[in-house]
């Protein structure tokens, strides 16, 4: 009863500005009529919707102080627009009366309201302030953050000219409740060997730069048949400022605008050639007839992919690359049929989706010489099929679309692959997912479940959690015994505004982002949810394994560490505690966040 005065009072004090907006917005008992008589056009001479001038403040997020000559204009509207005065103010006449959204740029200036990309530069948007447009509506506020900046020089121990090197800028990023480095950009030196990346959101980074040879001339791998003994001079792969590891790289932390330098200084050395001869399983067959397609990734003794280029020739059936002094492994991946990969960074990964490979391995020491000695012989891989199994019941009597079950792989072992996804099983909810073939490494699972009648029970390798620890895939694709556990009794949970912020007022509305994130082990991602008042304040997310979970809410958009423990303890908000039954419906009204 308590509740319900609240709410009338809170109708009764809704201001007659809002009101006129409402009706405009198509909340008017006429549109109910008009669905009851669809052959019924509308009204004729009805009154267009009313225009009002929209005025308000853009200022510098870091300092406070106002911005002038920012632009500010409704979004898909190229015909309006205006730059703030010298005090940073601005007026936007003939602006619809209703929601509207706003988009304010300025060179050097990303858009707070905006998401920074997910590799570390400000998204491309020109949205992200959603503002309720009444008559008489006060002042709007809008805040945009200065850009950050990483400029650096090369020097080479020659003394040479040093253009045309190539930079990788990594950033860290949160992908899935994981914290991850991502391949950001890549940038060439200049005639003067200077690089730089601009238009960085405030983050972490860490850069590395690509072999080069000394030469141009000398990038050319041997040919085949030349005994590999020639020596060729070039600059290794370099981490800032002088490491070949990111964990000993320096990490670049930036704010509010910082203009990093980061120079490196390159030491010449000899790359000496690298053979290596492959061995398919069937001895005599036509290389086009056993392999369609060869890759050849190069590891460091630690097992970390590094960017250096090889060369597969088909006819001599030998790998061959140009590598400084050190201890390197390669990977050789034959597949049958039809295969898809990516790259990022001079990194790759590879899958095949039939599961048709061969794969071999091979380690040796490049010191002071060539190597032609180098044997890899392939063997037929087996990715592990996922058996699922349901906790209740029997399986749907009819699985189809809506059934499917998608698994998919991202890379983790702090690298600069990190993060990067890769498809492992998919299928309907009957028996066992076949899986495809992946490069070997340690990888998070993820899983997706398109019907929302069914959701994750348990998903182990050997019986440990996968929630909580990497799938480790070796070279012949096979892991321990992989069990995906459904269950059909997935509850759902229903999140609110309060009503305090749920009412639509005039002025930039408010939106809360909100992570319902689960206290039990789980490989399904926690997706972020956004609760506006224009849109009913309310959203109901389904398919939810039941058990214990805490809702955390937040007054801006926000990456959140949420698979981290020591992160999710440090946090001010411990969110709100909440139980969901097996099958149950559960409504949850959510604590708004202080702004």
């Amino acid at each position: 009863m308590t509740v319900r005065l609240q709410s009338l009072r809170l109708l009764v004090a809704v201001s007659v500005a809002v009101v006129a907006f409402l009706l405009t917005w198509g909340l008017a008992t006429a549109s109910a009529q008009a669905a009851q008589q669809p052959d019924q056009g509308p009204a004729p001479n009805s009154a267009p919707s009313p225009r009002v001038t929209v005025h308000g403040l853009v200022r510098n997020g870091t300092s406070g102080e106002p911005l002038p000559r920012a632009l500010v204009r409704i979004d898909g509207d190229a015909f309006t627009g205006t730059l703030t005065d010298g005090e940073g103010r601005f007026e936007l006449p003939d602006v619809p009366v209703g929601p509207q959204s706003f988009a304010i740029k300025k060179p050097g200036f990303g858009d707070q309201s905006s998401v920074p990309g997910s590799v570390g530069r400000w998204a491309n948007r020109d949205f992200g302030h959603n503002v309720i447009v009444v008559a008489e509506m006060p002042d709007v506020v809008f805040t945009l953050t200065p850009v950050n900046s990483i400029r650096g020089q090369i020097q080479l121990s020659t003394g040479d000219p040093s253009q045309g090197i190539v930079v990788t800028l990594l950033t860290r990023v949160v992908q899935d409740g994981r914290a991850v480095w991502q391949a950001a950009n890549s940038a060439r030196t200049n005639s003067e060997g200077v690089y730089r990346f601009g238009n960085l959101a405030d983050g972490s980074y860490a850069l590395y730069t690509g072999p080069t040879m000394e030469s141009e001339s000398a990038t050319s791998l041997i040919e085949a048949g030349i005994a590999a003994n020639i020596a060729r001079s070039g600059y290794a792969s370099v981490f800032y400022p002088e490491s070949r590891d990111l964990a000993a790289a320096a990490k670049i932390r930036l704010a509010g605008g910082e203009q990093a330098e980061a120079n490196f200084s390159l030491v010449s050395e000899p790359f000496h050639a690298v053979a290596a001869t492959v061995t398919f399983p069937h001895a005599g067959a036509a290389v086009d007839q056993v392999a369609t397609m060869v890759s050849v990734l190069v590891l460091d003794a630690q097992g970390h992919q590094l960017p250096y280029n090889t060369q597969y020739d088909a006819d001599a059936h030998t790998v061959q690359t140009l590598l400084p002094d050190g201890n390197y492994e390669f990977v050789v991946i034959a597949t049958t049929s039809r295969s898809s990969g990516s790259a990022v960074g001079g990194i790759q990964t590879l899958t095949a989706p039939n599961g048709a490979s061969q794969t071999g391995q091979a380690g040796f020491a490049v010191a002071g010489r060539a190597v032609t000695n180098v044997r890899v012989p392939l063997a037929q891989a087996h990715a592990s099929p996922v058996q699922m199994t349901l906790a209740q019941s029997a399986p749907p009597s009819t699985p189809g679309v809506g059934s499917e079950i998608f698994i998919t792989l991202s890379q983790t072992g702090g690298w600069v692959a990190d993060g990067m996804v890769t498809s492992y099983a998919q299928g309907n909810t009957a028996g066992t997912l076949a899986a495809s073939f992946v490069t070997p490494g340690a990888y998070w699972v993820h899983t997706s479940i398109a019907q929302r009648n069914l959701c994750e029970g348990a998903f182990t390798a050997g019986g440990a959690s996968l929630a909580r620890e990497p799938l480790v895939l070796g070279l012949s694709g096979a892991t321990a015994p992989l069990t995906l556990v459904l269950r059909e009794d997935c509850a759902s949970l229903t999140l609110s505004l309060p009503a305090s912020i749920a009412g639509i007022i005039a002025g930039e509305e408010r939106a809360i982002t909100v992570y319902a994130v689960p206290d039990f082990d789980s490989t399904a991602d926690v997706v972020s949810q956004t609760l506006r008042p224009s849109t009913g304040g309310t959203i109901t997310l389904t398919g939810l394994t039941p058990g214990a979970y805490h809702v955390y809410a937040f007054s801006q958009p926000v990456a959140l560490e949420y698979r981290n423990p020591s992160v999710m303890a440090a946090l001010r908000n411990a969110g709100q505690a909440v139980t969901l039954a097996p099958g149950a419906k559960t409504d949850l009204i959510v604590e708004a966040p202080q702004p």
